[in-house]
């Protein structure tokens, strides 16, 4: 049997470290020592945000999953569903998606966006799916992304997501966040 050494990460969560044929299994703690309850293992969490694509999750998909996507194109009802989810206006997606605003209002229900700003509307339901996963709450992530941040020098991470580069900041400051490294 592996033997057990216990870390504490954060003051209110132990993590178990296992060694396994090589590698370790960070298992989440609470102060009583049973496991967290994750929402992400419970059915019908991580749901995607543009629906009308994929059941999947954007995060979850592969490289090639989203290339498919992105020559499909997505449609307004999809920008309307990341809409609502992240709380953003059109003159806060205008901004990040770094279009005008009058581009993402005259389209009308089914009618597609093309190829270049598919793209970037997925990289950022991409990153807004990998944030609801690992914060567990949107409200909480939604203020999170719209709030300065120490790792990134007092910006905020939403300022960043203009760009592929930042969108990939971000998903890897949130992956940081996940594993318990101070971000």
């Amino acid at each position: 049997m592996a033997k057990i050494k216990k870390r504490t990460f954060k003051k209110d969560r132990e993590y178990t470290l296992r060694g396994i044929r090589g590698s370790d299994m960070a298992l989440p703690r609470t102060k009583g020592g049973e496991a967290r309850r994750s929402l992400r293992n419970t059915p019908g969490y991580g749901k995607a945000i543009l629906v009308t694509i994929s059941d999947k999750p954007e995060n979850q998909m592969t490289g090639f999953e989203k290339m498919n996507l992105v020559d499909e194109g997505v449609s307004k009802l999809d920008l309307e569903n990341l809409k609502k989810s992240s709380g953003l206006d059109y003159k806060k997606l205008a901004e990040v998606l770094s279009v005008a605003r009058a581009t993402l209002i005259n389209k009308k229900g089914k009618a597609k966006f093309n190829s270049a700003l598919s793209e970037k509307i997925i990289g950022l339901a991409d990153v807004y799916s990998y944030g609801y996963d690992v914060f567990e709450d949107k409200d909480k992530f939604n203020q999170w992304i719209l709030s300065p941040n120490k790792a990134l020098g007092g910006k905020k991470p939403f300022d960043l997501l203009n760009n592929t580069f930042g969108r990939q900041e971000i998903k890897h400051l949130i992956g940081r966040i996940d594993q318990g490294v101070y971000s």
